[in-house]
């Protein structure tokens, strides 16, 4: 889990530094750019929950799960701007979500695999 807050965190540093979005709503909004809550909480347990039911799929439907996730994450984007949580450019399209989150859950898939087979 230490991983997936460090790759949140990290990733959202980059693309908010960057102007490609932003976390209006925030915890301690005065020290940190990025929203701490989610990289350091819901992140960690939302990876977990992924690898616990990964870990008992098929190759394929874990594939597919990922896919599911990464456009449910993508749908959820607008509630999120509506709510005022997340703001992005103009020229900002939800399909970044999709392939992010995809890449983000084959790393934590892929590196969790590779704990277990060196254990």
């Amino acid at each position: 889990m230490l991983l997936a807050s460090l790759a949140g965190t990290y990733l959202d540093l980059i693309l908010v530094n960057g102007g490609f979005y932003s976390f209006p709503v925030r915890p301690f909004p005065g020290v940190f750019d990025i929203n701490v809550a989610y990289t350091l909480i819901l992140l960690p347990f939302f990876t977990a929950w992924f690898l616990f039911w990964a870990e008992r799929m098929p190759a394929l439907g874990r594939a597919a799960f990922i896919t599911v996730l990464s456009l449910a994450m993508a749908l959820a984007e607008p509630l999120s701007e509506k709510a005022g949580w997340f703001g992005h450019r103009e020229d900002w399209r939800h399909l970044y979500t999709v392939f992010g989150y995809f890449g983000f859950l084959w790393l934590m898939w892929t590196f969790h695999r590779w704990l277990r087979f060196r254990a």
